[in-house]
């Protein structure tokens, strides 16, 4: 985590930005000095030092991962890719259906999506949810604009139209708590506001943060807003893969028996208001999962 550290040094008080880094074993401390007193843009300052340790730390890896990625890709004929492709989408849509408590196994899931067979003695809504989500990750896939407030309203509504009309596609006015979690999303006065601090943030930085970190740090973002009655972590986690997949670089799966580790680094950035937990996470698994391309 990054901390801001103050020192005395004989009159004088100096500010530090300092975050501990593991490696073989031992213990490095990073630091940047920011001044004599607390700068107005301390924000940014964190952001850019964090920055500075993701490229430091794992940003050849990742960018390796893309080149040979889509090396693989431009071999790969069109029916391969495209069986890919529906591939990832079934994996992706079971995992983020069953990290938010759908009743569907994987190969239930496998057979709705690819075979057209409804599963027997499910819950409507578990199969219905799999079906919209399914069509609408394709249809992310080949959307051109980018990411906005009304395209993640417009998400929402295609996801919950059918099965929670009464929160589907609008903004929650009301408080609302994460299960297990010691965060407490911001209360429902802030959440417009905060929404659209977000998305001029996003329009600031998204040509200048690396890809794979913007996209870790818009899912933060948005799970930390909490926008929605329900659902906010598949939207999320659509909006990562959509940042992923507009920048050309191979989208994630979070598996359901990962999530113990997805939570707690969630929690652990949201609670100490520092994305470097989160990023950290988002990064290893990054590259564990497609250590195939490295």
């Amino acid at each position: 985590m990054v901390r801001v550290r103050k020192r005395r040094l004989g009159d004088g008080t100096y500010y530090y930005l300092e975050h501990a880094i593991r490696e073989g074993g031992k213990i490095r401390k990073k630091e940047r000095y920011v001044g004599r007193t607390l700068p107005s843009n301390m924000d940014e300052i964190m952001q850019d030092f964090v920055h500075e340790i993701y490229n430091e730390r794992w940003r050849a890896d990742i960018d390796s991962i893309r080149k040979n990625f889509a090396k693989e890709r431009r071999v790969m004929p069109k029916a391969v890719r495209e069986k890919e492709t529906r591939s990832f989408a079934v994996r992706f849509t079971y995992d983020t259906q069953k990290i938010e408590g759908s009743t569907l196994t994987r190969r239930e899931v496998a057979d709705l999506l690819e075979r057209g067979i409804t599963p027997k003695n499910r819950p409507m809504t578990d199969v219905q949810e799999a079906e919209l989500h399914n069509k609408l990750f394709h249809r992310m896939l080949g959307f051109k604009g980018d990411l906005t407030l009304q395209l993640l309203l417009d998400w929402h509504w295609d996801l919950f139209g059918m099965t929670k009309p009464d929160v589907a596609g609008d903004i929650r006015k009301y408080r609302v708590g994460i299960t297990g979690s010691k965060f407490v999303p911001p209360p429902p006065y802030e959440v417009r506001p905060i929404l659209a601090e977000m998305f001029e943030w996003y329009e600031s930085n998204k040509s200048r943060i690396h890809p794979v970190m913007l996209a870790a740090l818009v899912h933060l973002r948005i799970a930390a807003i909490h926008p929605f009655g329900d659902g906010n972590g598949r939207i999320t986690r659509l909006a990562m893969n959509f940042i992923l997949n507009k920048n050309r670089y191979p989208m994630l799966d979070i598996p359901y028996e990962g999530r113990s580790g997805y939570y707690n680094s969630l929690e652990r950035a949201q609670v100490g208001k520092s994305g470097l937990a989160f990023l950290q996470w988002f990064a290893k698994k990054y590259i564990k999962t497609y250590g195939m391309y490295l």
